[in-house]
């Protein structure tokens, strides 16, 4: 049963064939219920008519064996002490009136003329109640209306008049056998629909898992599904299904490109590194202690900026902690720095922000060492509070960044050609791993020109 309606289809057409049984149900119990109360209301209606008409004549001083009763129509006249006075032709047995006889009981002088009698009358409301009867030897249901009137000689009667209820039962019973018959090929239809629109909709889902399942299988990130013509949500899943995939080559593609350059950038001092060790352990007397020494911090630096940035792109954010004074941490991350080539001057207001202290210590400290690079002959770092975000400028009066440059910067292993030394310009991921803990931290940042005629990099974090 689970393999049957494993299908969206399957579960489509199950679930909107209930939905329309369950409303078809309701609405064909309600169609009885309405049917079944008009055509009692108009046996009724009937019956009470047939009643009241009797129930004039005896009131306007027709005696009840003058009566001209139609033998269609079953009536029985009761009077206060349950006898028969009259019944229509062919009655021949009667259930749910006042009495179970049909054979009138003669009254003496119910019948004579009495000129001085006064007038009759007939009652304004009626009863009804349901029995049976049999007229000309045939025995049917019927729903009785009982009035009372009252004869000219004063007598009170109750007249009972009745109506079939075989036209009712009959026409409710057709509707019944024809709503039981025409259910269950409509529930066939709305099945089959629903099966056939769902199959039709959905191919294009079919399309999109089997390019899926290839791009899987081929590990071709360049390849993209298929995007049906329409406008509605296959569509949008297609859009958004080669969107992601896109990103990911682009991911994949970086994440190439990195190992690959950092493989380079780690070949160097390593290799430097081991020529030394080398040639230290043939000739004692020439080995560099001081360059081997530099190489290590170099690749040490390297190893921990490489793995920061790992941890960054596996989605690593910082932790809720007590918020980050800036300018305490400008002053501070300034003070310990000695040998720097030229002097750094903060200007520095009030501000915390919420992150990591030793990540924002590191942008700080990646963003003085770039601008210590190229400033001439000062370095000016000033933190502001605007409101919902507070900002960290590092400017130098150097030569500045070109404009074409200044988004591709930020991008790792990049060295612009004044930077292009191991040396001094570093392995390029100074900047990148700056941009990175800033979008970790919910801000951003960017560089554009200095007013000293340098660079200037703005970082802004939310407060």
């Amino acid at each position: 049963m689970r393999k049957v309606f494993g299908s969206v289809r399957s579960r489509a057409a199950l679930g909107a064939t209930l939905v329309v049984a369950v409303a078809l149900v309701a609405a064909g119990i309600a169609v009885l219920q309405v049917l079944r109360a008009d055509l009692g209301d108009q046996a009724r209606l009937k019956a009470q008519v047939d009643a009241r008409e009797v129930a004039s004549k005896i009131a306007a001083g027709a005696g009840y064996g003058a009566l001209k009763l139609d033998e269609s129509v079953p009536v029985q006249v009761v009077d206060e002490d349950g006898r028969v006075r009259a019944v229509s032709e062919d009655l021949e047995a009667v259930t749910g009136t006042g009495s179970a006889s049909v054979r009138p009981v003669a009254v003496g002088g119910g019948d004579d003329d009495d000129d001085d009698r006064g007038a009759g009358k007939v009652s304004s409301g009626e009863e009804y109640g349901d029995g049976s009867a049999r007229v000309d030897g045939e025995t049917a249901d019927y729903v009785w209306a009982a009035v009372e009137a009252t004869d000219p000689s004063g007598e009170d009667v109750t007249v009972y008049a009745g109506a079939p209820l075989a036209t009712e039962r009959g026409a409710v019973a057709t509707v019944r056998n024809a709503m039981l018959l025409g259910l269950p090929l409509l529930l066939l239809v709305v099945a089959a629909v629903t099966w056939l629109v769902t199959r039709r909709a959905l191919r294009p889902v079919e399309g999109i898992r089997r390019e899926m399942a290839a791009i899987t299988a081929s590990t071709d990130l360049s390849r993209r599904v298929p995007v049906p013509g329409s406008y509605d949500e296959v569509a949008r899943l297609a859009r958004t299904t080669n969107e992601t995939l896109t990103a990911l080559e682009a991911s994949v593609e970086r994440q190439r490109a990195f190992v690959a350059d950092a493989s380079h950038e780690l070949r160097s001092p390593v290799a430097s590194l081991r020529t030394q060790l080398e040639v230290g352990a043939a000739h004692p007397e020439l080995l560099d202690l001081d360059g081997a020494v530099e190489d290590v911090v170099r690749l040490q630096r390297l190893a921990a900026d490489l793995l920061l940035l790992a941890r960054l792109d596996a989605g690593e954010r910082p932790t809720g902690g007590a918020p980050v004074a800036l300018d305490a941490l400008v002053r501070e991350e300034l003070a310990q720095r000695v040998g720097d080539r030229v002097p750094v001057r903060d200007e520095t207001a009030p501000v915390a922000v919420p992150g990591s202290r030793g990540q924002l210590a590191q942008v700080l400290g990646n963003l003085v060492d770039n601008a210590q690079r190229h400033a001439r002959s000062g370095v000016r770092v000033a933190v502001r509070d605007e409101g919902r975000w507070a900002v960290l400028e590092v400017a130098d009066d150097g030569a500045g960044v070109p404009e074409a440059e200044r988004e591709r910067i930020f991008e790792r292993f990049v060295r612009l050609d004044d930077a292009r030394s191991r040396d001094d310009g570093g392995a390029g991921l100074g900047l990148a791993i700056a941009r990175d803990v800033a979008v970790r931290h919910g801000g951003t940042l960017a560089v554009r020109a200095a007013p000293e005629g340098g660079a200037l990099f703005e970082l802004r974090l939310p407060t």
